[in-house]
């Protein structure tokens, strides 16, 4: 108990450090424009900046010495519609991977990735050719039989080697699974409500309710995961770990020819890129934990890989041309190479 204790104070400090980091960025570029930001948190520098929403695109780093054309081109990498709903406030992670994802996709710099290693030292990207067309932000998964809220992919790179990467800044979890989670006044409450166990619940014939409702996790699973769909588990092995799982099964997998909406497997993995400061994603802590749980679960643990920010911010920094983008994260979020 003291320890989970010790680990959420240190993440507190740490958010706090880097909204303070944030209000050091916000007076040195936005001092004289405080009407972009939204006047209550204006009003309390505990809470991080965040933009009016008709000025998100402010969140996104550019290099305002390349012209209007280029700075567009990165700011619609990902269209103000798939934003995320905390997209405008300094701590959203997908404003920080379109900085950096966005940055390297439009001036044609991807390729400065190719040496990059993963945390055990293997390359990420080097099987691809990294082009800039091959790299989509907000990839929309069609094949997962998903109907309301489909999988959405933070990076997603396309051609014989896909790549599925979740990024993550000061998120403590990798992104469990919503349907425990379910409100009593939530209209598939009686139908989908899930208490977090692998088991039959509430008269379905199915032990997992997206699988009750057309879903089509628990039927890829055997292909690439050790847990037994047949069996009850005590927790669900997605309770915890659903958002990597889903990036797994995207990478994995492939439209079937023909069809759009079906899948056949493929050769690809998932990555986890995260912040190497955030405590809830260090050895033993809750991200971790739910990173650990996949990749032990995985048939080919090599399905899954883990990355930080400083790492890609390190492979970066050895190209001049990228320097004002590499001195634009340290200045804004305090990302060191």
């Amino acid at each position: 108990m003291g320890t989970n204790i010790d680990v959420r104070e240190r993440w507190r400090l740490y958010k706090e450090e880097l909204v303070q980091c944030f209000w050091t960025f916000q007076k040195a570029h936005y001092r004289e424009k405080n009407c972009l930001f939204e006047k209550t948190y204006v009003d309390n520098p505990e809470r991080p900046p965040v933009f009016l929403r008709e000025y998100g695109h402010e969140n996104v780093l550019v290099n305002e010495k390349l012209g209007i054309e280029s700075i567009n081109q990165v700011r619609n990498v990902i269209p103000k519609r798939e934003w995320h709903i905390r997209f405008t406030s300094m701590t959203s992670s997908q404003a920080l991977a379109q900085s950096v994802f966005g940055n390297l996709k439009i001036l044609g710099k991807l390729g400065c990735l190719s040496g990059l290693l993963e945390n055990d030292g293997n390359p990420l990207f080097t099987s691809d050719k990294l082009a800039g067309d091959s790299l989509e932000m907000e990839k929309t998964i069609l094949y997962l039989g998903e109907t309301s809220r489909k999988t959405k992919i933070d990076v997603f790179i396309r051609g014989a080697h896909q790549v599925a990467v979740e990024c993550k800044l000061t998120e403590p979890e990798v992104g469990p699974c919503s349907r425990p989670k379910l409100r009593r006044d939530a209209p598939n409450y009686n139908d989908e409500f899930c208490d977090g166990r692998y088991v039959r619940q509430r008269n379905r014939k199915e032990r997992c309710s997206l699988t009750h409702i057309g879903v089509k996790y628990w039927e890829f699973i055997p292909s690439f995961f050790k847990w037994d769909y047949l069996v009850d588990h005590d927790p669900c092995p997605l309770n915890q770990t659903y958002q990597l799982v889903r990036n797994v099964l995207a990478a994995c997998m492939r439209p079937k020819s023909g069809g759009e909406d079906e899948a056949v497997a493929t050769d690809g993995r998932a990555v986890l890129l995260y912040d190497k400061r955030n405590p809830q994603f260090q050895e033993g802590c809750e991200g971790w934990r739910a990173f650990r749980e996949v990749k032990e679960g995985l048939r080919n643990p090599s399905l899954l890989q883990s990355c930080t920010w400083q790492q890609v911010i390190s492979a970066m920094a050895g190209d001049q041309e990228l320097a004002w983008l590499v001195h634009g994260l340290r200045e804004k979020y305090g990302l060191e190479a």
